[in-house]
């Protein structure tokens, strides 16, 4: 039994978990020693409350955010403020803002051609294209071929067909990586392709991949793959431990990209399932769109590396393909003040006129996406939105069901993956425009973490992204008003508090 204790907390996550609480604890214990002997002191920590709440209510942020911290201060008021000092600026660390910022000199590599932004200014998502290249630098391509697919599956096997292809690079950069079949099968590839001259890079989250053992790293090292950890885990009161790579990016010389929601890990394929049938999708890029699949990953390698790459090698001589629609896939981030992941679903959600389909793991949404869907419902779109029936987070799925109520009054369609977990991050309207990609429709996604899409417009795939979601919806359950609003009040109770405090979660 106490090796056992022993062994569960030497893991990472729990001993970093420990340290930070005990540094917290004798924080804590310590204003309180002086509040109780010293008056004068505890006035001070009130007025220095005052200030900070005048400060939050002003404070050009997110309302639901400044809400739940100044309800958090005025509830604890003896260590509300100190608290929020330490963890509630959002602030990402300066060698993380500065190093991207810097790196994002690069992109002017990545130049718009000019014919194709004009080909489209007669068209109702202009705007959203032009948005996301004027905030994230990255074009819309029109020569790229696209492939959709709507499982776990079908992207574990087109991955493993690409990196069999590989002869010049390999970049993966992943939230989760998991020891088991999926990544033993991937790192053979790799290893064997190193032997064969090839490069390979790999960053993976130190959070995100927190079950990997101590030795991980070093491994990968020995096999010959670049590997390193984003943001890695530190026994210390810092808020940028709250920065997350949310990203999966894969590239194959340049030629093949993909993205979507699946990570390294068995339950994504369904070769373990801890939450029922685990849902996920992804996209496959070949062509002109893959040059910036690879510059996202290069600048976020350079900046955990130290390293310099030089882009123009990582830039092949793609296939151009015929007859196909438009492709931007961009970056958000969280080094800077601009939400791009959140202004592109309200974007896409205000410009349906007939119908918007949407698939995520998690609704917990403020109220601007709120109305945004209220409104889309209420003028005649269709609106329907797809989340998981069994969850991976229980307390986050309170939160989800607690919106349920308020969105199926006012005319949203909700309902839930009846066979498992739904982890698809999908929108798609009116048969023409799509946005696929890394971002989950709650706050961590929107503001702290650093994520990737899709925007793809008028293209063939459109129509397996709506039958994709057509065959979801066949294998859900909706939710009606009626048994949304009739709901135990405790459980109700539960889900308002837990609500207040959605945007900690």
């Amino acid at each position: 039994m106490m090796k056992r204790l022993i062994n569960f907390l030497v893991k990472k996550p729990i001993s970093v978990s420990v340290l930070i609480l005990l540094q917290l604890g004798i924080i804590y214990m310590l204003i309180y020693q002086l509040s109780v002997q010293l008056t004068e002191f505890f006035f001070i920590i009130q007025g220095l409350n005052i200030f900070i709440v005048i400060y939050i209510i002003n404070k050009n942020d997110n309302p639901s955010y400044k809400m739940t911290w100044i309800i958090f201060i005025l509830g604890v008021p003896l260590v509300g403020g100190i608290t929020y000092l330490m963890f509630g600026g959002r602030k990402v660390p300066k060698d993380i803002r500065t190093g991207i910022k810097e790196l994002n000199n690069g992109q002017a590599i990545l130049v718009q051609d000019q014919s194709i932004m004009n080909s489209i200014t007669e068209k109702e998502y202009f705007r959203q294209a032009r948005y996301l290249y004027d905030n994230t630098g990255f074009p819309i391509y029109k020569n790229s071929k696209i492939t959709y697919l709507s499982s776990g599956e079908a992207k574990f096997e087109a991955l493993v067909n690409a990196l069999k292809s590989a002869e010049k690079f390999i970049l993966l950069e992943y939230f989760i990586i998991k020891e088991g079949y999926v990544w033993d099968t991937i790192k053979e590839i790799l290893c064997l392709k190193i032997k064969e001259g090839v490069d390979v890079k790999l960053i993976y989250d130190d959070a995100g991949s927190k079950s990997l053992p101590y030795e991980f790293l070093e491994d990968c090292r020995a096999c010959g793959i670049k590997c390193f950890a984003f943001n890695p885990l530190r026994p210390i009161l810092a808020i940028y431990m709250n920065n997350r790579d949310h990203r999966k990016i894969a590239v194959v010389d340049g030629r093949i990209g993909f993205i979507g929601g699946m990570n390294l890990a068995d339950e994504y394929i369904n070769r373990i399932s801890p939450f029922g049938h685990w849902k996920d999708v992804a996209v496959q890029f070949e062509g002109e769109a893959v040059y910036s699949l690879s510059l996202m990953f290069l600048q976020f390698y350079d900046h955990v590396s130290k390293e310099i790459s030089d882009y123009s090698w990582y830039i092949g001589n793609p296939e151009k393909y015929e007859d196909v629609g438009y492709v931007q896939t961009f970056s958000d981030s969280p080094t800077d003040e601009e939400p791009v992941s959140q202004f592109s679903h309200l974007n896409l959600i205000n410009s349906a006129s007939q119908y918007i389909y949407i698939m995520t793991p998690y609704l917990v949404i403020g109220y601007e996406i709120i109305i945004a869907l209220i409104n889309a419902a209420k003028s005649g779109v269709d609106v329907r939105i797809m989340v998981p029936h069994i969850p991976d987070k229980k307390y986050v799925f309170s939160v989800t069901r607690s919106n349920y109520e308020y969105l199926t009054q006012n005319g949203v369609r909700i309902y839930e993956y009846l066979p498992g977990f739904l982890h698809a991050k999908v929108m798609v309207a009116d048969d023409r425009i799509a946005i696929v990609g890394t971002t989950n429709l709650d706050f961590r996604s929107y503001f702290l973490h650093f994520e990737c899409g899709a925007l793809i417009i008028d293209d063939p795939s459109i129509n397996d992204i709506v039958r994709d979601c057509k065959d979801t919806l066949a294998k859900c359950i909706e939710i009606t008003y009626e048994e949304a609003k009739n709901v135990n009040f405790v459980i109700k109770l539960w889900r308002a508090i837990l609500n207040m405090f959605s945007t900690l979660l």
